[in-house]
């Protein structure tokens, strides 16, 4: 007999999360602590949405990559998971850029970037101190038109060089180009800048399963292998108001379940349109929805190295480009010669028995390039990944294809086809999307979304901060809720 997804499932939460990315995880655990109900769904086999691994013959794990993220990381998992979780979080000791223009090593921090800029630039350290100063004081709520290139060419005017080093490492954090707005870039370049770049040590098939445990030990009803196939809205004395969701599961019968709130961590159109509907919200905002901008998306080549071998250490970050001058437009291009290698150590899991390697290539994409190709296309593009992958390595490793032994390619329409993402993102949306995502519970009582959306509500930082803030909004529309019902029953 098939097995029921939703088996032990209640008929009434106070909330559901739709979606177990780390926003909408956070989101479940923060309002559980608080002595909310809380039902997560995930459509997907396991959970952490792209903060997730998968495995491949050979006794492969590949993390879908290496996320680094700002220090701060490690203050927003003490106090809204777990110490043990926290203390997992260590720095990236090197992160290397190699490209026409230079060839750097360094820790990614102020001090270290400062004397990369006076030293190896040539940039005078009054310039590249009020270029920081200017970044540490930029904030969400500035009217700030220019973009993050007219920020460059203020500070470091025809320095193509200089910008390269400042943008290709957001770029591929977060996806934003030198044509976002400047305040995108200030702030999570700042954010990096105070003691460089971390990540977990442990995979991210420790750390999810960590948290998984959080949050059953705090009361969470979690479920995977459940689809969210409806939002439901009913109107109410003060207007539209959340009152349910149906889900099919994989296997079992689908249901339709009562709450108050929704959180949702699925994409921010995916969450209006397909969701929950458009009927439901004005005219206006609906407008303003459709004009929301997808980010760019990404692709990544899975090298695994043969159990017994080894590769030399090169560092754990490797930006590389053969592209003569940086854009953000060769960096997006279907066959762009950039990417960055992130390189798993056995010290990446130290937990493990036997010392393996492996490593990611991650190069950043446009869903538009990838979404119509055929059958044969699509399977030469991601041959083609793969072999410049390896060609790319071999300036490192000469002998990396004698130690590789699995090879795959993911792409703008594997990130749709399991996060289920508009367009394939893997970024969210651009900056615009932020304000339409804070303000779904003005549209709808009860609506809220916990996503990656605006560039800086991206990343593995952004997106557990932003479902901190979200869990304490429906946190205080479900006390005003008791408090309205308290009042009526005396």
């Amino acid at each position: 007999m098939a097995k029921d997804w939703l088996e032990g499932v209640d008929e009434e939460y106070d909330v559901v999360v739709i979606g177990s990315g780390l926003g909408g995880l956070t989101a479940a655990n923060t309002l559980a602590k608080l002595g909310r109900k809380v039902l997560l769904l995930e459509h997907h086999y396991q959970y952490g949405g792209l903060a997730t691994w998968f495995k491949r013959p050979g006794r492969h794990i590949f993390d879908i990559s290496l996320h680094g993220f700002p220090i701060g990381m490690i203050k927003s998992c003490r106090k809204y998971w777990t110490k043990e979780i926290a203390d997992s979080i260590r720095q990236v000791r090197e992160v290397r850029f190699i490209n026409p223009q230079f060839d750097v090593s360094t820790t990614f921090d102020r001090e270290d970037f400062t004397k990369i800029f006076i030293e190896k630039f040539g940039i005078s350290r009054e310039r590249v101190e009020a270029f920081f100063e200017h970044l540490r004081q930029m904030n969400y709520y500035d009217r700030d038109n220019r973009t993050t290139k007219e920020m460059f060419e203020e500070f470091f005017p025809g320095r193509n060089d200089v910008h390269r080093l400042l943008m290709e490492p957001i770029a591929y954090a977060n996806g934003s180009t030198w044509h976002d707005p400047a305040i995108t870039y200030g702030i999570v370049f700042s954010n990096f800048m105070s003691k460089g770049v971390y990540i977990y040590q442990g995979g991210t098939d420790q750390l999810i399963g960590r948290m998984e445990a959080e949050m059953q030990k705090n009361g969470v009803t979690l479920r995977k292998n459940c689809l969210v196939e409806k939002v439901h809205v009913e109107e109410g004395a003060d207007g539209p108001e959340i009152c349910g969701v149906t889900i099919k599961p994989r296997t079992g019968e689908t249901r339709t379940i009562n709450c108050k709130a929704v959180v949702s961590n699925a994409n921010i159109k995916n969450t209006i349109f397909e969701l929950t509907g458009e009927e439901h919200f004005t005219d206006e905002f609906i407008e303003e929805a459709r004009a929301v901008r997808m980010n760019t998306s990404s692709c990544q080549v899975y090298i695994g190295i043969r159990k017994g071998d080894s590769i030399p250490d090169i560092g754990e970050l490797v930006f590389t480009s053969d592209a003569e001058e940086f854009s953000s437009e060769e960096l997006t291009n279907f066959k762009t010669s950039s990417r960055t290698f992130s390189v798993y150590y056995p010290e990446t899991r130290p937990q493990n028995e036997v010392d393996r390697y492996g490593i990611v290539a991650s190069l950043n994409a446009q869903w538009a390039d990838w979404k119509n190709l055929t059958d044969e296309e699509y399977t030469a593009a991601k041959e083609r990944l793969c072999q410049e992958a390896l060609d790319g390595l071999e300036k490192f490793i000469p002998d990396i294809r004698k130690k590789v032994d699995h090879l795959e390619a993911a792409t703008p329409r594997t990130v749709k086809h399991y996060v289920r993402h508009f367009s394939g993102t893997s970024f969210g949306t651009k900056f615009e999307g932020l304000k339409v995502s804070m303000e779904l519970p003005d549209q709808i009582r009860g609506l809220y979304h916990a996503g990656s959306v605006g560039i800086i509500m991206s990343g593995w930082l952004g997106t557990i901060n932003y479902g901190v803030i979200v869990s304490s909004k429906v946190d205080s529309m479900l006390a005003a809720i008791q408090s309205r019902n308290s009042t009526s029953a005396s």
